[in-house]
């Protein structure tokens, strides 16, 4: 029998759906938040999307949303979300997808999930990352996590037990975090909305130092609507409705941020088709390549190794605990520190060249693709070599580093499908503050071509008219 012919009705349905049906009545939180945690128990055995279920725990949650009285000011309404390892939660441990480095159980809940909490959301349970955030790639020695859309790829990293999660509709939206991209590669591995917001705009507060400045937190939706209202919640914004921006010039690149690796074929043409879908609704393209330097990549990779090392001796563990290939990675970077390899002044350059980029240039947006080619194998990856591990990552998802070292703002968009079924995405990246008109192109994408918001297989359930 297929998932979907076994689905409760307010399964696969948006998180406005949902949040306007338990403010009008006509569902209540209990009732969206018992189907989520059904679908959970029959479908995330061959997912491995969280690494934990609050089942009795959401539904008390949700039964206190239901006694409000007021619900009209809740944008989240009994909207079952899921939150990453790395952030704590009250009452759960905070895993960091690691053994060696899971923390004690939380007192009190991060100021997003706090925020999360406050619009009326229901936290279901937390989702499974690579150990220390530190790749595209979901497993450990417990668990393969798996892509709902081929469950033989990876649903990308470090937020890949969340993109799973929203791609099968366990959950309508799910929290994540972006340090070098593992919001926006998981989105683009499995069809979704995934926003990385600017630097300053939502409070991280992650392991030592938020990754030298490099991590924001955003969420994975399956619609821009949804992107938006989640994005807004984590922000402390009142809610704004999406404007279709006007006409807007567009620098289109595919140039790689890494030397010797180009975008495969499937990925050159979903630029090519987001280039038709910006000209559908009326904005300009022009060819506008970034200039990477070379420097530019060994900075941001001495970066990704120090900030592995800054994690763990805040964490105060032993490393000898850690998997070999992050071991690796944390000796790398206490050697890349001593070495002073990792400036601030550097980053600092970095983000003034790109923000003016879009004055160079005359551009309001840049669009690039958000991945170079398929998802990799859903595989044991955490117990490979650290060499295996670096060459894939960097082979697959180029795309993303450089505008977390600028601290931009940048969005990916699914755009179609590959020749194998699996999702194509490309990334749009605008400058500091344009977090709502990146919103609102990738609104415009959805208007001219919507895309199939959940994995085959998985919730297509009517639309609550109620």
């Amino acid at each position: 029998m297929a998932v979907q012919d076994i689905m409760p009705t307010w399964v696969g349905a948006t998180a406005k759906q949902i949040a306007r049906g338990v403010r009008r009545g006509d569902v209540s939180a209990t009732q969206v938040v018992a189907d989520h945690l059904d679908h959970i128990a029959r479908a995330d055995a061959d997912l491995a999307a969280f690494r934990a279920v609050r089942g009795g725990e959401a539904i008390t949650e949700a039964e206190k949303v239901d006694e409000q009285e007021e619900l009209a000011n809740l944008p989240l309404a009994g909207v079952p979300v899921a939150v990453k390892e790395n952030t704590p939660v009250a009452g759960l441990p905070t895993w960091n997808g690691s053994a060696a480095v899971r923390t004690a159980v939380a007192e009190a809940d991060h100021e997003v999930v706090r925020r999360l909490r406050g619009a009326g959301a229901v936290i279901l349970g937390v989702t499974r990352m690579p150990e220390l955030g530190l790749w595209g790639l979901t497993d450990d020695e417990s668990a393969v996590t798996r892509n709902p859309w081929d469950r033989s790829r990876t649903p990308g990293g470090s937020s890949g037990g969340a993109a799973a999660a929203v791609a099968a509709g366990l959950v309508p939206i799910a929290h994540g975090n972006d340090g070098l991209g593992s919001i926006r590669i998981p989105a683009a591995c499995c069809g979704l909305v995934g926003l990385k917001p600017g630097r300053g705009v939502i409070p991280c507060q992650l392991g030592a130092d938020d990754w030298f400045g490099l991590t924001e937190h955003g969420m994975l939706a399956t619609t821009v609507a949804d992107a938006a209202v989640g994005f807004q919640v984590l922000a402390g914004r009142r809610q704004e409705k999406l404007v279709p921006p006007q006409r807007l010039r567009v620098g289109v690149s595919l140039r790689s941020p890494v030397r010797g690796v180009q975008p495969d074929q499937p990925n050159r043409d979903a630029v090519a088709a987001a280039g038709r879908l910006l000209a559908a609704a009326g904005h300009d393209t022009i060819p506008a390549d970034p200039v990477y330097p070379t420097a530019l990549g060994l900075q941001g990779i001495a970066t990704w190794f120090a900030a592995a090392a800054a994690d763990v001796r805040a964490a105060g563990v032993d490393r000898a605990g850690l998997q070999r290939r992050s071991r690796r990675h944390v000796a790398l970077g206490e050697w890349a520190q001593k070495r002073g390899y990792v400036r601030e002044a550097d980053r600092d350059a970095w983000r003034d060249r790109s923000i003016g980029f879009f004055a160079d240039h005359s551009v309001d947006l840049l669009l690039t693709p958000a991945l170079a080619t398929a998802p990799p194998a859903a595989a044991g990856w955490s117990a490979r070599s650290w060499r295996a591990n670096m060459v894939t990552n960097i082979r697959y998802a180029p795309y993303a580093a450089p505008w977390n070292i600028a601290g931009l703002p940048a969005i990916v968009v699914p755009v179609g499908r590959r020749p194998d079924g699996l999702p194509v995405a490309v990334q749009l990246v605008g400058p500091p503050g344009s977090e709502l008109l990146l919103l609102g192109v990738a609104g415009q994408f959805e208007l001219e071509a919507p895309w199939t918001r959940h994995a085959p297989g998985y919730p297509r359930v009517p639309t609550p008219t109620r």
